[in-house]
Parts: structure tokens; sequence; C-alpha cells
């Protein structure tokens, strides 16, 4: 949306602090585009999405999903990669902290007339009439309790985990802990392939890191909408670490420069070294690391 676009970071804050305290369903504020978790309700965004983290770690053809489980971390405003998966020979958890998928099934219907046009062989879903239906044809499971859903995985029964812009949103408190139940999870020759973006999700800056602790953390701002963790790339790589996991980063993306004076910046962020406040994102592969003889 043009008029969103030139709305400035701080009157989005201003904005979403507002609405999100609305009694309104979120399908309503996804419909105006007011709030948006991500770009997997594209049907084109998201098979590519899917295939991007598929070929990363190896799953570069057809056959070599068959009779895998995969977790998408964060589907967002749908459970595209589902059908996506089941395309392929594969079983699907979906996790999210709450139900936004779209429930309207003329859009699954546009997917699987994309799959079947790269070949791809589908289930007849026209019969369908429900988005638990669509799932439980396509062999899925829809967990939206967060990280009180992936406790309730079961040890070494998921063979690829993968998530889009979707691992700065996680609570700041609850990041290690998530981590440590994606390595539970994780068989023990899985792999886990995410794409983090740490600009803010304001005006793809880092206007977030203006605010204190205290403040940024508190519910009021943690529940409004434009939430980002701000865990910095090297705290990020140590806490995977901590959680089990070898770390392969395939991917860093920096600015130039940083696209905010230090002087702006909370006490907490100034003085973090300039070659790690310019990481605006990165692809990374995690794997179980193996155990010294």
């Amino acid at each position: 949306m043009r008029f969103k676009q030139k709305i400035p970071w701080w009157g989005k804050i201003a904005t979403k602090l507002v609405l999100s305290r609305l009694p309104v369903d979120y399908k309503y504020w996804q419909r105006l585009g007011l709030f948006k978790l991500g770009y997997m309700d594209d049907v084109k965004y998201a098979v590519d999405v899917f295939k991007s983290h598929a070929d990363s770690v190896g799953l570069n053809s057809i056959d070599k999903f068959a009779g895998k489980t995969i977790l998408e971390l964060g589907p967002g405003d749908s459970v595209a990669s589902a059908l996506i998966a089941k395309a392929c020979g594969a079983r699907t958890i979906l996790v999210d902290v709450g139900p936004f998928a779209k429930r309207h099934l003329d859009y699954y219907r546009s997917l699987v007339v994309q799959l079947e046009s790269m070949g791809l062989s589908l289930p007849e879903i026209n019969s369908v009439k429900s988005l638990d239906e669509l799932l439980e044809v396509c062999d899925a499971r829809y967990l939206t309790a967060g990280l009180d859903s992936l406790r309730k995985l079961q040890d070494d029964s998921v063979d690829f985990i993968f998530s889009q812009a979707v691992l700065e949103h996680i609570r700041k408190g609850e990041f290690l802990c998530t981590q440590q139940e994606l390595a539970r999870i994780l068989k023990r020759d899985g792999v886990c392939s995410h794409e983090v973006d740490l600009r803010d999700h304001l005006s793809n800056n880092l206007n977030n890191l203006r605010f204190s602790d205290h403040i940024w953390e508190s519910e009021f701002f943690a529940n409004s909408g434009f939430y980002t963790n701000r865990i910095t790339f090297e705290q990020m790589l140590e806490m995977f670490r901590r959680a089990g996991f070898d770390v392969e980063v395939i991917e860093v993306r920096r600015w130039d420069k940083l696209p905010l004076d230090r002087r702006h910046l909370d006490r907490e962020f100034r003085y973090i070294p300039e070659e790690i406040l310019t990481v605006s994102g990165f692809r990374v592969l995690l794997r179980h690391c193996v155990s010294a003889s």
C-alpha cells in the first residue's frame, strides 16, 4: 500500500499501538494490509521460499522428500507449505503463535493449480470444505501455541526445519528455549535452515534499537504487531550453539554503514561494534553437534 509506505517509523508504532488494542479480529486488519505476517500467502513467494530452503540442505529433488517430516516455524498467513510438501511426498508440521493462516480455500486451490503446472502431483481438494480437512488431506498438522506446541512434539521426530524471517520475532526471553526445543525434536541427521532479517520491521532500519529493553520488551509494545527481539547476529549464533547446534552461516547481508546515527540508539546498543550492527540479515544452517569420541 503506497499510503502505508509513506508513514514514518514512529507513525507506524503509534498506529499499531492503537489498532492492536481495538476489539477487531486479525483477519480484518490482514485484509486491509495493516497487519501482515510475512508473504507466505503469495503463491509464487511460498513456492520460492520452500524451494530455496530445501535446496540449501540438499533436498533438491522430489525423491529426497519421500517419507520425511518437515516443520515450518512461523508459517504466518497461510499453510501453503503443507501443500508444497505433500506434492513432494513429505508430511508437515506448521507451528505458529496463533491461528493466522488464511481459511479461504480458493487460495489453496490456486496453489494446487500452480504446483500441478510444475509437474507435481497433489490429491484432489475441490471437495474439501475447511482448512482442517485440507490439512488432513495433506497429512499436515497446524499448531498455534508457539513454544508450548513445540514442547508437545516427540524427540527426534523431524527431518527438516525451516523458517523465513521468523526467528527475529520470537520473544527475547523465549529464544534460547525455542532453539533447545528445535534441537530436541530434530533427528540426529536432520538440519534446520533459517533466513533471519535483523532490520526493524518498521522502515528496514535500526529504529527498534532506539528504545530501552524495559519499554521494548513490555507487553504493551511486544504485542502490538511490530516486535522484533533485537538479538544481534553474534548473540543469535551463540544461542544456536548453546542449544546444541553446529552453525554454518551461508550468507550474511550488510549495510555499507550504519543506517542510523549511534546517538539515537539506546545505550544498550550504542557501543556495539559496527561490524555487528551493520549485519542486516543472514541465512544459517543448523545441525546437531557431533559428540567428541
